[in-house]
Protein backbone atom coordinates (compact mmCIF):
# COMPACT_ATOMS: atom_id res chain seq x y z
CA UNK A 1 0.00 0.00 0.00
CA UNK A 2 1.01 3.60 -0.47
CA UNK A 3 0.42 6.15 2.01
CA UNK A 4 -1.14 9.03 1.09
CA UNK A 5 -3.46 11.34 1.04
CA UNK A 6 -6.74 9.76 0.36
CA UNK A 7 -6.05 6.47 1.98
CA UNK A 8 -8.52 4.69 3.51
CA UNK A 9 -7.55 1.50 4.74
CA UNK A 10 -5.22 2.37 7.53
CA UNK A 11 -5.96 -0.47 9.60
CA UNK A 12 -5.00 -2.86 7.19
CA UNK A 13 -1.27 -0.97 6.87
CA UNK A 14 1.96 -3.39 8.08
CA UNK A 15 4.95 -0.97 8.83
CA UNK A 16 7.32 -4.09 9.88
CA UNK A 17 6.50 -6.01 6.45
CA UNK A 18 6.58 -2.58 4.68
CA UNK A 19 4.83 0.35 3.74
CA UNK A 20 5.58 3.50 1.37
CA UNK A 21 5.09 7.05 2.75
CA UNK A 22 4.90 9.87 0.72
CA UNK A 23 5.32 12.88 2.54
CA UNK A 24 5.73 16.81 2.23
CA UNK A 25 9.08 17.89 4.13
CA UNK A 26 8.97 21.25 6.08
CA UNK A 27 11.07 23.42 5.95
CA UNK A 28 14.67 23.33 8.13
CA UNK A 29 13.63 19.68 8.95
CA UNK A 30 16.16 17.35 7.59
CA UNK A 31 15.86 14.01 5.95
CA UNK A 32 16.79 12.06 8.93
CA UNK A 33 14.31 14.24 10.91
CA UNK A 34 11.27 12.83 8.95
CA UNK A 35 12.75 9.36 9.02
CA UNK A 36 13.13 9.72 12.79
CA UNK A 37 9.65 11.18 13.12
CA UNK A 38 8.01 7.96 11.30
CA UNK A 39 10.40 5.38 12.51
CA UNK A 40 8.98 6.29 16.24
CA UNK A 41 5.52 7.37 15.29
CA UNK A 42 5.32 3.31 13.71
CA UNK A 43 7.59 1.83 16.23
CA UNK A 44 9.89 0.45 13.18
CA UNK A 45 13.33 0.65 12.88
CA UNK A 46 13.91 -0.37 9.58
CA UNK A 47 13.17 3.27 8.07
CA UNK A 48 14.65 5.04 4.82
CA UNK A 49 14.18 7.84 2.38
CA UNK A 50 14.29 7.71 -1.83
CA UNK A 51 16.63 10.81 -1.92
CA UNK A 52 18.00 13.23 0.65
CA UNK A 53 16.25 16.89 0.72
CA UNK A 54 18.39 20.10 2.39
CA UNK A 55 17.22 21.60 5.33
CA UNK A 56 16.06 24.66 3.52
CA UNK A 57 14.51 22.97 0.75
CA UNK A 58 10.55 21.51 0.88
CA UNK A 59 8.51 19.24 -0.55
CA UNK A 60 8.44 14.92 -1.58
CA UNK A 61 9.79 12.53 0.44
CA UNK A 62 9.16 9.08 -0.23
CA UNK A 63 9.43 6.89 2.64
CA UNK A 64 9.51 3.26 2.68
CA UNK A 65 9.78 0.98 5.92
CA UNK A 66 10.05 -2.83 6.89
CA UNK A 67 10.94 -4.74 3.27
CA UNK A 68 9.66 -2.14 1.13
CA UNK A 69 12.96 -0.16 1.88
CA UNK A 70 14.44 -2.75 -0.66
CA UNK A 71 12.59 -0.27 -3.25
CA UNK A 72 14.15 2.40 -2.45
CA UNK A 73 16.57 2.16 -5.28
CA UNK A 74 14.22 2.05 -7.68
CA UNK A 75 12.84 5.74 -6.79
CA UNK A 76 16.07 6.86 -6.19
CA UNK A 77 16.50 6.66 -10.00
CA UNK A 78 13.53 8.15 -11.00
CA UNK A 79 13.76 12.16 -12.29
CA UNK A 80 12.76 14.90 -9.88
CA UNK A 81 10.80 17.84 -10.26
CA UNK A 82 12.27 21.15 -8.71
CA UNK A 83 10.54 24.82 -8.16
CA UNK A 84 12.44 27.62 -6.82
CA UNK A 85 14.28 30.58 -7.41
CA UNK A 86 18.18 32.33 -7.36
CA UNK A 87 18.98 35.10 -6.08
CA UNK A 88 21.71 36.85 -8.17
CA UNK A 89 24.70 39.40 -7.18
CA UNK A 90 24.89 37.15 -4.07
CA UNK A 91 26.97 34.01 -3.28
CA UNK A 92 27.58 32.03 0.20
CA UNK A 93 29.46 28.76 1.20
CA UNK A 94 26.57 26.76 1.54
CA UNK A 95 25.45 28.15 -2.40
CA UNK A 96 22.14 28.24 -0.68
CA UNK A 97 20.43 30.44 2.48
CA UNK A 98 22.06 28.22 5.24
CA UNK A 99 25.00 30.13 5.73
CA UNK A 100 25.60 33.81 5.60
CA UNK A 101 24.95 35.61 2.37
CA UNK A 102 28.17 37.88 0.83
CA UNK A 103 28.58 40.15 -2.15
CA UNK A 104 26.75 42.83 -3.83
CA UNK A 105 27.49 42.65 -7.51
CA UNK A 106 26.00 45.09 -9.51
CA UNK A 107 23.47 42.84 -11.51
CA UNK A 108 21.88 46.28 -13.69
CA UNK A 109 23.89 45.11 -17.18
CA UNK A 110 22.27 41.62 -17.16
CA UNK A 111 19.22 41.48 -19.43
CA UNK A 112 16.89 38.96 -19.42
CA UNK A 113 17.94 37.78 -22.72
CA UNK A 114 20.94 37.06 -20.90
CA UNK A 115 19.16 34.96 -18.26
CA UNK A 116 17.54 32.76 -20.84
CA UNK A 117 20.65 32.34 -22.85
CA UNK A 118 22.58 31.09 -19.87
CA UNK A 119 19.87 28.86 -19.27
CA UNK A 120 20.34 26.84 -22.42
CA UNK A 121 23.54 25.77 -21.00
CA UNK A 122 21.97 23.89 -18.46
CA UNK A 123 19.78 21.67 -20.61
CA UNK A 124 21.37 18.26 -21.25
CA UNK A 125 24.37 15.93 -19.49
CA UNK A 126 26.46 18.36 -17.49
CA UNK A 127 29.33 18.21 -15.51
CA UNK A 128 28.65 19.59 -11.84
CA UNK A 129 30.54 19.81 -8.99
CA UNK A 130 28.80 18.89 -5.76
CA UNK A 131 28.84 21.46 -3.05
CA UNK A 132 31.01 20.58 0.37
CA UNK A 133 27.32 21.15 2.24
CA UNK A 134 25.79 17.59 0.92
CA UNK A 135 25.41 14.90 2.02
CA UNK A 136 27.81 12.50 0.09
CA UNK A 137 30.40 10.42 2.38
CA UNK A 138 34.04 11.21 2.12
CA UNK A 139 36.13 8.79 4.35
CA UNK A 140 32.85 7.58 6.37
CA UNK A 141 31.73 11.13 7.21
CA UNK A 142 29.17 13.27 5.65
CA UNK A 143 30.55 16.48 3.82
CA UNK A 144 28.28 18.85 5.62
CA UNK A 145 29.79 17.72 8.91
CA UNK A 146 33.28 18.53 7.38
CA UNK A 147 32.10 21.87 6.00
CA UNK A 148 30.33 23.19 8.76
CA UNK A 149 34.13 22.99 10.64
CA UNK A 150 35.32 25.25 7.92
CA UNK A 151 37.23 22.17 6.18
CA UNK A 152 36.96 22.01 2.67
CA UNK A 153 37.73 18.87 0.06
CA UNK A 154 38.83 19.01 -3.49
CA UNK A 155 35.49 17.30 -5.27
CA UNK A 156 35.57 16.28 -8.61
CA UNK A 157 32.69 17.04 -11.37
CA UNK A 158 29.90 14.72 -12.22
CA UNK A 159 28.07 14.35 -14.92
CA UNK A 160 24.31 14.33 -14.02
CA UNK A 161 21.23 14.97 -16.86
CA UNK A 162 18.92 18.14 -16.60
CA UNK A 163 15.75 17.48 -19.33
CA UNK A 164 13.99 20.93 -17.98
CA UNK A 165 15.17 24.06 -17.16
CA UNK A 166 12.30 26.74 -17.39
CA UNK A 167 12.61 30.19 -16.33
CA UNK A 168 9.54 31.10 -14.74
CA UNK A 169 9.80 34.74 -13.81
CA UNK A 170 12.60 37.05 -13.88
CA UNK A 171 12.05 39.90 -10.97
CA UNK A 172 15.96 40.63 -10.57
CA UNK A 173 17.81 39.82 -8.40
CA UNK A 174 14.98 36.80 -8.48
CA UNK A 175 14.88 34.42 -10.63
CA UNK A 176 11.76 31.91 -10.64
CA UNK A 177 12.77 28.29 -12.13
CA UNK A 178 11.25 24.61 -12.52
CA UNK A 179 14.30 22.00 -12.99
CA UNK A 180 13.50 18.15 -14.03
CA UNK A 181 16.87 16.58 -13.74
CA UNK A 182 18.25 13.01 -13.16
CA UNK A 183 19.60 11.69 -8.98
CA UNK A 184 22.56 13.12 -8.18
CA UNK A 185 21.73 16.83 -9.19
CA UNK A 186 22.40 19.39 -7.00
CA UNK A 187 19.99 22.46 -7.07
CA UNK A 188 22.10 24.62 -5.64
CA UNK A 189 25.25 24.50 -7.69
CA UNK A 190 23.45 25.05 -10.49
CA UNK A 191 22.29 28.25 -9.13
CA UNK A 192 26.02 28.82 -8.66
CA UNK A 193 26.86 28.16 -11.47
CA UNK A 194 24.09 30.28 -13.22
CA UNK A 195 25.46 33.05 -10.98
CA UNK A 196 28.84 32.45 -12.46
CA UNK A 197 28.29 32.42 -16.31
CA UNK A 198 26.33 35.99 -15.70
CA UNK A 199 29.32 37.14 -14.02
CA UNK A 200 27.47 38.14 -10.98
CA UNK A 201 27.41 35.24 -8.65
CA UNK A 202 24.34 33.40 -7.21
CA UNK A 203 23.02 31.03 -4.29
CA UNK A 204 19.77 29.48 -4.08
CA UNK A 205 16.70 31.11 -2.80
CA UNK A 206 13.68 28.93 -2.27
CA UNK A 207 13.65 24.99 -3.53
CA UNK A 208 10.73 22.60 -3.64
CA UNK A 209 10.41 19.13 -4.58
CA UNK A 210 7.33 19.05 -6.44
CA UNK A 211 7.68 15.40 -8.16
CA UNK A 212 9.35 12.28 -8.17
CA UNK A 213 8.96 10.35 -11.23
CA UNK A 214 5.09 10.35 -11.36
CA UNK A 215 4.70 10.93 -7.83
CA UNK A 216 3.32 14.24 -6.45
CA UNK A 217 4.09 16.47 -3.38
CA UNK A 218 0.07 17.10 -4.13
CA UNK A 219 -0.59 13.62 -2.70
CA UNK A 220 1.72 13.88 0.02
CA UNK A 221 0.86 14.00 3.72
CA UNK A 222 2.33 16.37 6.22
CA UNK A 223 4.32 15.36 9.07
CA UNK A 224 1.41 16.40 11.27
CA UNK A 225 -1.12 14.52 9.28
CA UNK A 226 0.55 11.46 8.79
CA UNK A 227 1.33 11.16 12.84
CA UNK A 228 -2.36 11.49 13.53
CA UNK A 229 -3.38 8.75 10.85
CA UNK A 230 -0.79 6.94 12.58
CA UNK A 231 -2.33 7.62 15.97
CA UNK A 232 -5.61 6.32 14.29
CA UNK A 233 -3.98 3.09 12.75
CA UNK A 234 -3.33 2.30 16.26
CA UNK A 235 -6.33 2.84 18.13
CA UNK A 236 -9.10 1.16 14.97
CA UNK A 237 -5.71 -1.76 15.77
CA UNK A 238 -6.41 -2.28 19.39
CA UNK A 239 -10.34 -1.82 18.64
CA UNK A 240 -10.40 -4.88 16.70
CA UNK A 241 -8.11 -7.37 18.92
CA UNK A 242 -9.95 -5.92 22.00
CA UNK A 243 -13.22 -7.03 19.99
CA UNK A 244 -11.44 -10.22 19.26
CA UNK A 245 -10.85 -11.39 22.02
CA UNK A 246 -14.12 -10.20 23.50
Amino acid sequence: MMIKKGTNSFSSCDFHSGEIILIDKPLKWTSFDIVSKIRNAVSVKKVGHAGTLDPMATGLLIICTGKKTKELLSFQNLEKTYTGSIILGKKSKSMDLETELVGDADISSIKDEDIYNVCKKFIGNIQQVPPMFSAIKFKGKALYNMARKGKTIDLKPREVSVSKFEIQEINKPFIKFKIICSKGTYIRSIANDFGEKLGCGGVLGELRRTAIGNYSVDEALSVAEFVSLSKLMNTQKEKEVTEFIQ
